[in-house]
């Protein structure tokens, strides 16, 4: 009871100041009950600043920055964008942006932050973090460069650069920043939940779900924790975990599509009948070749050989003898030093799992005149076509598919069709879904 009325009080404050937003936080979440009543309460000022019973430019920006916490990025959005001009609306709207995937727009509402914001490290790393998700990392790094003194003490920064270096391929040292971003802040969400996404692609999940579970304390990113904590409960076959934080995301947004198809999904899941044990053995071992071999620290000239070999993956290279390496024009003693000196670090060798079959993505491009070829990619433009489907704004569940299918490109995710993704353990109509939906955007279709 004593949450409920703490969180009347909040909503009766003129504005949300940073400190009342934080207690707004901490007391909307604590529970089932909490929830439901601050559900109740949204509505509720909604009414009254239709009715101009509140303030229109404050009521505004306290209902979007409530949306933002519900992970309504839509309804956020068409409330911050009547709020009145302030740091605050620049932050939750381009936050709301983010979430759209209107990066440019979200890049232009955290530069207005920065202007009313002197000196303030949050923009700075949002700056930084939306022109990475343009894919303009040498803006990125030249932020996070310019405020490396500033940042030595700040949880966003390290996060932030944590994120840089990830898109640079440079996976352990990412991991180091997001775990100092947690020793700076352990309630940071979204270092809790891109460090558990990590772990989570490469197998870790044990340290993955405790990450997820972490972040699913905290508003704004725990829908999308909730989810990727689903699929792990999922393949360890606790369907009832898995279906409950589901259901926690509907309880907050009854219209995610993605979260009804995934529950229909788990629901399905619960009636098959697995060998555990045998399973996750062989998930394991699966999760450590699927590692892609950008995520390790190479030179660019070892990177680009093996883009054009088609060796994507740990996988492909351990499945790789060093006569095959050399052969290929190029690649010389001292890129396979600096591979072979990757591989002993990790108690890994060349050729180690030479006697095991190549995926045919790889086998096609490598030579022998023995590969199974893959069906034929319909024509496209060659620089979509080797787009690595890794690129792509996807689950951890449809990438593990595809990497579990030997898909790494867009040539290779068009020249499946519906019923060869569908016939992959674990991938169900919303990966589906999920992934025609990215192909869409690039005026691409799975093969019929």
């Amino acid at each position: 009871m004593e949450n409920t009325l703490d969180l009347s009080s909040l909503f009766e404050t003129e504005t949300f100041d940073k400190e009342t937003y934080e207690a707004l936080k901490d007391v909307a979440f604590a529970g089932r009950e909490a929830v439901n009543r601050f559900l109740e309460l949204v509505v509720d000022l909604e009414r009254k600043v239709e009715s101009k019973a509140v303030t229109a430019g404050r009521g505004a920006l306290k209902l979007g920055m409530c949306y933002a916490l519900l992970g309504a990025a839509d309804r956020a959005a068409v409330w911050l964008e009547k709020a009145d001009d302030t740091p605050e609306k620049h932050k939750y709207l381009g936050l709301a942006y983010r979430e759209l995937r209107r990066h440019r727009e979200a890049l232009e509402q955290f530069e207005k932050g920065a202007r009313h914001s002197q000196g303030d490290i949050e923009f700075d790393c949002q700056r930084a973090e939306s022109h990475l998700l343009l894919g303009e990392t040498d803006k990125a790094g030249a932020i996070l460069e310019q405020t490396r003194a500033a940042g030595a003490a700040s949880a966003d920064w390290h996060y932030t650069d944590g994120r840089f270096l990830h898109a640079n391929g440079e996976l352990e040292s990412a991991m180091d920043e997001l775990e100092q971003a947690l020793e700076l802040d352990e309630r940071h969400a979204y270092a809790s939940f891109h460090l558990a996404y990590l772990y989570d692609l490469h197998g870790n999940d044990e340290a993955a779900r405790e990450l997820y579970l972490r972040a699913t304390d905290q508003p704004y990113i725990h829908n999308h924790a909730l989810m990727n904590l689903a699929i792990i409960y999922e393949d360890y076959a606790a369907f009832d975990k898995a279906a409950d934080c589901i259901r926690r995301v509907l309880a907050v947004d009854p219209t995610n599509q993605r979260a009804r198809l995934y529950l229909k999904d788990v629901m399905a899941a619960g009636d098959m009948v697995i060998d555990d044990f045998q399973l996750h053995d062989g998930e394991r071992r699966n999760a450590v070749l699927d590692i892609p071999v950008s995520d390790f620290e190479l030179s660019v000239r070892s990177r680009n050989c093996l883009k054009k070999m088609n060796i994507h993956t740990l996988g492909d290279l351990l499945r790789t003898s060093e006569t095959e390496l050399l052969s290929y024009k190029n690649f010389g003693e001292t890129s396979l030093k600096e591979i072979k000196a990757m591989l002993t670090q990790k108690g890994l060798s060349l050729g180690q799992l030479a006697h095991e079959k190549r995926s045919p993505m790889s086998l096609s491009a490598a030579g022998p005149a023995t590969a199974t070829l893959a069906p034929p990619v319909r024509p496209m433009n060659p620089e979509v076509n080797n787009k690595p489907v890794a690129s792509l704004q996807l689950s951890v569940r449809s990438r593990k598919c595809l990497q579990s299918l030997g898909i790494n490109t867009l040539g290779d995710l068009t020249s499946r069709s519906e019923a060869e993704l569908m016939s992959a353990r674990n991938f169900g109509q919303t990966s589906l879904e999920e992934i025609k939906k990215c192909l869409i955007e690039y005026g691409l279709s799975l093969r019929t």
